[in-house]
């Protein structure tokens, strides 16, 4: 696997840690546990990560030494992937012909050094997206920076290369042919999980005790970067809204995570507008957290907010329905797969805050309505489990080794 702008061993919610860091360390050990050996390559960003770092058994991190460890964003890294395919390459030069079976490249960067290495390896290029530039650039959101033709040229180059490509949902199976010219017969659509075990309904108060809130509380959740994409000032300005249509309501915004991407230009973006609409008592800011805290704070959460303005699928959205919190989301891209509208949450169409703080309002108004979510959260996130995805991932590698095959065949006919 390459990971390169994003190490597996990142913790998510902060810098360019997301969800796709716990989609490449899920499946990775995942497909370790069913036989498959995995070797993830990504650049290293300090001088005391050791080369290599078992990440759980048959899975091992290897870092690349690639540009100065420290001070590079990830715009800088387009002028360091010779330097990161050439460590990539010496790794292989060091073991026994035919060491690598299958290459899976995760975002576009990823992608380009796979290219390389699939041809030199002749070994076949899975590819995931996790996020299009075109997509982004289609569903910016206001004031935010457009992604750059540096990277469109990229990924269409690692769409036309790509042995397969994964989708996280049909609709961007959908994306990556009409915007990209995929072929649709190499593109196969594959839901990213859930950790079932980790993420489970539990008691609501206890949760509340022992992550700090208050009980009698209406607390509304946001996890996730702070950057304009993922549309945190939307929960501000629903919460602020809700506020002022219902002083009676106690309501409170708890925002998890930390600045991200175009969110680092203004990193006190969010203090400051919460002092702007006068809430700054009723919204708690917190740092990115372990998995086992991010469960307590889904179940302490009377609902998600799921603001963005672009998603893949949305990971964070399925977490919080397998602890039992529904959510409430934008009807973007892989949301309206992961939100089963009015029986798991609510999807709204646009981001007017009005109508995120109109969901608040009933949500909080109706326990009834609540208790149904609840219950249909937990069912409709129990179709989301990573053994799916790893089964899967299995089909798409073996279909990608015997396309290759046939390639080859048919090149020598």
């Amino acid at each position: 696997m390459l990971s390169i702008h994003t190490s597996p061993l990142d913790q998510p919610g902060t810098g360019d840690a997301g969800g796709m860091n716990v989609y490449v360390v899920e499946t990775a050990k995942r497909l370790a546990e069913a036989g498959t050996e995995v070797e993830i390559f990504t650049r290293g960003t300090s001088s005391s990560l050791p080369p290599t770092v078992e990440l759980a058994p048959g899975v091992l991190v290897r870092h690349i030494t690639a540009g100065p460890f420290e001070g590079l964003v990830k715009g800088d890294l387009p002028g360091q992937l010779c330097a990161v395919t050439a460590g990539v390459m010496r790794v292989e030069a060091s073991k026994s012909e035919g060491w690598y079976d299958l290459i899976h490249s995760h975002y576009w960067l990823s992608g380009q050094v796979g290219w390389l290495a699939s041809e030199r390896w002749r070994v076949p290029l899975v590819h995931s997206m996790h996020t299009m530039a075109k997509v982004k650039n289609l569903e910016l959101a206001q004031g935010d920076t457009p992604e750059p033709e540096i990277r469109i040229i990229g990924e269409q180059q690692v769409v036309d290369i790509a042995s397969r490509l994964t989708a996280n949902t049909s609709n961007e199976a959908d994306q990556l042919v009409d915007l990209y010219g995929a072929n649709p017969s190499r593109v196969d659509v594959i839901h990213p999980g859930v950790d079932l075990q980790t993420f489970t309904p539990g008691d609501h108060i206890a949760a509340r005790q022992r992550v700090g809130l208050s009980p009698d509380e209406f607390i509304v959740l946001f996890v996730g970067r702070i950057q304009p994409l993922k549309a945190p000032d939307i929960l501000v300005k629903a919460v602020a809204q809700a506020r002022a249509n219902r002083p009676d309501l106690k309501v409170r915004a708890v925002i998890c995570g930390g600045p991200s991407g175009s969110g680092l230009d203004k990193p006190t973006a969010l203090i400051d507008m919460t002092r702007e609409f006068g809430i700054t008592e009723n919204v708690t800011f917190l740092s990115p957290t372990s998995r086992d805290g991010l469960a307590d704070l889904y179940r302490a959460a009377d609902v998600t907010m799921v603001p963005s303005h672009s998603e893949s699928f949305g990971l964070v959205a399925v977490e919080s329905q397998a602890c039992g919190t529904p959510v409430i989301a934008a009807a973007v891209g892989g949301l309206r797969t992961a939100v089963a509208h009015s029986v798991s949450g609510y999807l709204i169409d646009g981001h007017d805050p009005r109508a995120y703080a109109a969901a608040i309002e009933r949500f909080a108004d109706d326990p009834t309505l609540l208790g149904e979510l609840r219950s249909g959260a937990v069912m409709h996130a129990a179709a989301f489990g990573w053994e799916s995805t790893t089964v899967g991932l299995l089909d798409t590698y073996r279909a990608a080794m015997t396309d290759q095959r046939s390639d080859r065949l048919a090149a020598t006919t």
